[in-house]
């Protein structure tokens, strides 16, 4: 006879952890399966082991910032060191999810799940089958490979965070946020880097101003960047890995990373078979509280297509829970979003880009680009960025897009007011705290500039 349930969470990244967590306190007999490890893409091979080895990789910056305070500072780095450090950081922080799940009760199965029908799943490995009311499906995404000769000789961010030591050089091809944050790390490291990308920017969708200012910051930092080119095939030469470009050279490098986008992971689990509806790009389709066209089965996290982004994923977790078990109807608002990429220099967002918020109406752009403090004892030339984007006259603010050190926690904080409806003049009305960046936000005395009637003026 199997085993019976309320719920059954197939993935145990940061959306199922959640959604089965909170549903099991609500009074759910909840089951949770996963078939790796438990923490899913972010705790275990994205963002956290990520900022980690980003965190590794600006002490080369310190250094060098250093000597103008008066430090002498000689420097050695050790790879090997590192990635165990982090490993152990990982193992601690899956405990802990683990932990979690146990103390709610949640039986957790390690093993890869199928769904036999509606109300069915079995555990692939095990045999066992298990009953259920409801399925989640939180299954996450995995790295993109492009399918050219060669591929094989290429890794992903998955792999890159397990090499046995540093190559000499490396070339990704992306554009995204994996590329730009994993050029920081190992050019930070010593690497010589290069990012090869099929479009003319990076991180296409973003404000045009933290485009360019990523895009010098990068090359400050001794990145090179290859723009509107693919990589046509990858063969062996030697210890290295040679690259043949869309544009007829071809080029040794020691490693060669795709950053060419994720696909969410719906194959081999059943749910074509369920029935449940797949888009164009391979995402689950689902509505606003997280349900697919198959009554009793849900989708959460980067599987459904939405933003493909850890707190995103347990937001919805946590809303699909207390919709189902708490009798709490729970949406997602997923229209104002921050976001960070880690990169050199940091970049934080919130909100409307400039050319998005021109479209909408007459707005104002508050533009303030300066050298941080910490650089001015240096020769260091890099500089910040911090960008406000407000509805004519004072008015709401829609946009706000920040470069350089602290841009991530800094957006978060600007995040607040903005969901809550802040205008220009809320800010003008807040005391700076000096010296600091983030004052600048609250000293923008006069637009940079105007568009009135979709007209820049």
């Amino acid at each position: 006879m199997a085993d019976r349930y309320d719920l059954v969470v197939i993935g145990a990244g940061s959306g199922g952890v959640r959604a089965a967590r909170i549903a099991a306190t609500l009074g759910a007999k909840v089951a949770i399966i996963e078939e790796y490890r438990v923490g899913g893409t972010c705790v275990i091979r994205g963002c956290v082991p990520k900022k980690l080895l980003v965190y590794g990789a600006r002490f080369s910056d310190l250094f060098e910032v250093a000597e103008s305070f008066g430090w002498q500072v000689e420097a050695s780095f050790d790879w090997p060191t590192l990635i165990a450090n982090k490993d152990k950081e990982i193992d601690r922080l899956e405990r802990a999810y683990g932990a979690g799940l146990d103390a709610a009760g949640v039986e957790v199965f390690r093993d890869r799940a199928e769904i036999v029908d509606l109300h069915t799943i079995r555990l692939v490995k095990d045999g066992r089958l298990l009953e259920t009311e409801t399925i989640l499906v939180a299954t996450g995404g995995h790295p993109r490979i492009p399918d050219i000769p060669g591929k094989e000789l290429g890794i992903t961010s998955n792999e890159a965070f397990h090499l046995k030591q540093l190559p000499r050089s490396i070339l990704i091809e992306g554009g995204g946020y994996i590329a730009v944050e994993f050029a920081t790390i190992f050019a930070g490291l010593g690497v010589a880097t290069t990012i090869v990308y099929r479009g003319d920017c990076l991180l296409r969708g973003f404000d045009t101003d933290l485009q360019q200012t990523l895009e010098a910051g990068l090359q400050q930092h001794g990145v090179k960047l290859i723009y509107q080119t693919n990589v046509m095939a990858l063969a062996e030469a030697g210890t290295d890995v040679a690259v043949t470009f869309s544009d007829g050279i071809t080029a040794p490098y020691g490693a060669v990373m795709f950053a060419t986008g994720r696909i969410p992971n719906v194959e081999g689990f059943g749910l074509r078979e369920a029935g449940v509806e797949i888009g164009p790009l391979g995402e689950v389709v689902v509505d606003q509280y997280s349900r697919t066209n198959v009554p009793n089965i849900y989708a959460v996290g980067d599987v459904n297509g939405h933003k493909a982004l850890t707190p995103i994923a347990i937001r919805e977790g946590q809303a699909f829970a207390q919709t189902l078990y708490g009798d709490t109807l729970r949406t997602v608002d997923h229209s104002m979003v921050p976001t960070a990429v880690f990169s050199e220099p940091e970049l934080g967002t919130v909100g409307l880009t400039e050319l998005e918020a021109a479209t909408h109406g007459d707005i104002d752009v508050y533009v303030a680009r300066f050298r941080p403090m910490i650089n001015t004892l240096s020769t260091r030339s890099e500089r910040m960025l911090l960008k406000l984007i407000t509805e004519a006259d004072g008015g709401k603010i829609l946009g706000c897009h920040i470069a350089g050190h602290g841009a991530a926690e800094m957006i978060q904080l600007v995040a607040i007011p903005m969901v809550m409806g802040a205008t220009k003049g809320d800010f003008d009305r807040t005391v700076a705290l000096h010296p600091s960046a983030a004052e600048e936000l609250v000293t923008l005395k006069s637009p940079s500039y105007r568009y009135r009637d979709g007209k820049k003026v």
